[in-house]
């Protein structure tokens, strides 16, 4: 096929388990209370997946929605893409998982591991095989199931975290669609946001199992920081060449990470947060890649946006990496 000149999302799904851990639920578990969460972060309950329920199991849920939203079928798709760091296992992919789940073979199926940061990326992947013309249409879900990987004994990460999945449909569209893209990462600090072990650095063992290194560590204020200054630029470099400004845009969806964060973020780029964020951490608490797919998702659902609508997707996670994009709906 002819490549196109505007890829837009045509299609929102989103999955999220039924069970509700909230901060009283977090209370009987360590040495925290209600107050000094909702405080520091904002999060007042989270989902949590059940024990048999794998990552491949919330994306399929959240892509059958988007392709339904799109009034597709899963045999109408050129690619799909799964941003997670929550893989079901290291190999096959859970994206190839995802595609047998979906009843379909053939086209190319993968993985991207980005952290919080995996949603935007994802978009921007599959924005540049529709308008290369490779693929028609492109499934990009992003779900993580961040309890498998939560140390339930350490109170400054297992507050933060939740499990869910997001799902969004791309295919060419006549105006409109994604009009800027910025991509970034700074492997030096890296450090900061990490699961040291599992991998060929440190193969699981007694040790890593007991010491609890095959689950999240995080510097949390260093990370801050980072956070409000790096998301800030993002939104600068994404917005700055299309000739628009915090006005120009009607609704910023943040990676939804820290309430605290999320102010700062809105302050520097000199908006009002109560008019142009989106926010609902406050109900799952962080799910890596899959908050920025949720949130975009709701934010359709209760016609937050609409067509016309420019929107700014805003990402920063583990890796460092960061992502931003411009789509006007």
């Amino acid at each position: 096929m002819s490549g196109a000149r505007h890829t837009g999302i045509i299609g929102v799904g989103k999955y999220l388990p039924e069970k509700v851990l909230t901060n009283a639920d977090l209370e009987k578990l360590v040495d925290t209370t209600d107050e000094w969460i909702v405080t520091r972060t904002g999060i007042k309950e989270r989902r949590i997946a059940k024990e048999n329920e794998a990552t491949s199991d919330m994306a399929v849920r959240a892509a059958e929605k988007a392709l339904a939203n799109a009034s597709l079928k899963a045999a109408d798709l050129g690619i799909i893409i799964v941003a997670t760091i929550t893989p079901d296992m290291f190999f096959p992919s859970t994206a190839c998982r995802l595609q047998h789940k979906l009843g379909v073979s053939g086209i190319p199926a993968f993985d991207i591991s980005v952290a919080c940061s995996g949603f935007v990326y994802g978009l921007a992947i599959a924005d540049s095989f529709i308008k290369s013309g490779l693929v028609k249409y492109a499934l990009v879900v992003a779900a993580e199931k961040l309890s498998a990987v939560t140390n339930w004994k350490d109170r400054s990460t297992c507050v933060l975290f939740g499990d869910g999945a997001g799902a969004a449909v791309l295919g060419p569209v006549e105006e409109g669609g994604i009009m800027g893209i910025h991509l970034g990462a700074d492997g030096s600090k890296g450090d900061l946001l990490q699961m040291p072990a599992g991998g060929s650095c440190m193969p699981a063992s007694v040790h890593t199992v007991e010491n609890h290194l095959h689950c999240i560590q995080m510097e949390g204020n260093i990370l801050f920081k980072h956070a409000v200054k790096i998301m800030g630029d993002a939104a600068k470099a994404v917005t700055e060449p299309l000739g628009l400004t915090g006005e120009d845009i009607d609704v910023i969806i943040p990676h939804q990470a820290n309430l605290r964060i999320l102010e700062a973020v809105a302050k520097r780029m000199g908006v009002d947060p109560a008019k142009k964020l989106y926010m609902n951490l406050e109900k799952y608490g962080n799910m890596s890649a899959a908050s920025s797919a949720v949130a975009l998702c709701e934010a359709v659902e209760e016609g937050r946006i609409t067509k016309g609508k420019t929107i700014l997707m805003d990402a920063f996670g583990g890796g460092l990496t960061w992502g931003a994009l411009i789509i006007k709906w």
